[in-house]
């Protein structure tokens, strides 16, 4: 079990990560795609990612990648720095400029339990070619495995960062924390990690905790190894309807056709048109509508909960709620 001991001043600065984080959902999806799971909603996504990184790039290209993440066990905590809240190039960044102690326990940690190949040697040592090598089997993979799927991993993430806010509104922070429930319990100050792989205390000491929800955490929350580190606790999000990847332009998809028999063609298109943001006047020029019934249409999916609608000046611009995304996706 994971206990995490909590001050006044700890239960101030905890806080959820504002989006999915793109190296933590990278990293934690090397370990589903290697590991023995059966998740029926994930079985798609890995014998299409699995295909994927067959045809499109020599398997040696992922091989120190693939080491460095093994399917159950540690894992370095490097791979998943703190500036990874930036983004992903920012995550990068960060993992090329690992100060070589750093790299140097973490691997000596992993090696511990797992053969690591013979790059391995140099990553400690910090070359600048390695880890340079590192990041770009990073960027290839994310380009197979993530990337056609993150709007979904997105809108998984969102959607439960909704349910966090509102656990956090009526409750406070001991609200947040408590509907987390049933992975984790918290009382009188402590947060437990149940089924935790090994018996590890985390005092928090004022910095704060900054929870993580994510698609690819597995039923077991996870935490970084180095005390010294930014606490961070990653979560496992519900995730409704597995992964499909993004639709095509070859015409409407049954996904489309469906969404338009529910909602009706015209705000449907609404819906679409407002997956990056957009105005009335953009949306009427986009569908060839008057911008009154544009102004109408986008009311009604406000008013169901799919669009929030902010005002500027003279201009509305519509943007997709969780719950809008989520249709719109699915």
């Amino acid at each position: 079990m994971l206990k995490i001991y909590f001050s006044g001043e700890d239960i101030l600065r905890t806080r959820v990560a504002p989006a999915a984080d793109p190296v933590w959902e990278l990293v934690l999806s090397l370990h589903l795609l290697q590991g023995r799971s059966r998740d029926p909603l994930m079985a798609t996504w890995r014998r299409t990612v699995a295909r994927g990184l067959r045809q499109d790039t020599p398997r040696e290209n992922f091989r120190l990648l693939f080491a460095l993440n093994p399917p159950r066990g540690y894992f370095p905590d490097f791979l998943t720095p703190y500036a990874s809240l930036g983004g992903f190039e920012a995550g990068l960044d960060a993992v090329r400029s690992t100060p070589v102690p750093l790299l140097r326990r973490d691997l000596t940690v992993l090696a511990g339990e797992n053969v690591l190949p013979s790059s391995a040697s140099a990553l400690a040592r910090g070359e600048p070619e390695v880890l340079r090598h590192l990041t770009e089997s990073m960027e290839q993979y994310r380009s197979v495995a993530i990337n056609p799927y993150w709007g979904r991993i997105q809108a998984a993430v969102e959607a439960d960062r909704t349910r966090r806010a509102r656990a956090l509104l009526d409750g406070g922070v001991e609200g947040l924390l408590t509907s987390l429930r049933p992975a984790m319990r918290w009382d009188s100050g402590v947060l437990e990690v149940h089924d935790y792989p090994d018996s590890r205390e985390l005092h928090l000491d004022g910095r704060g905790l900054l929870l993580v929800p994510s698609f690819f955490c597995a039923r077991t929350p996870v935490a970084l190894l180095n005390p010294a580190l930014p606490p961070v606790l990653v979560y496992p999000v519900d995730r409704v309807g597995g992964l499909l990847p993004s639709e095509g332009d070859g015409g409407p998809s049954p996904g489309r056709e469906a969404l338009a028999a529910l909602l009706g063609r015209t705000r449907a298109a609404v819906l679409e048109a407002s997956d990056d943001g957009c105005t009335t006047g953009e949306v009427a020029r986009r569908l060839n509508i008057s911008p009154a019934a544009a102004s109408q249409h986008a009311t009604v999916l406000r008013n169901a909960g799919l669009l929030v609608s902010q005002r500027d000046r003279n201009t509305v611009l519509h943007t997709l709620t969780p719950l809008g995304r989520a249709m719109l996706d699915a």
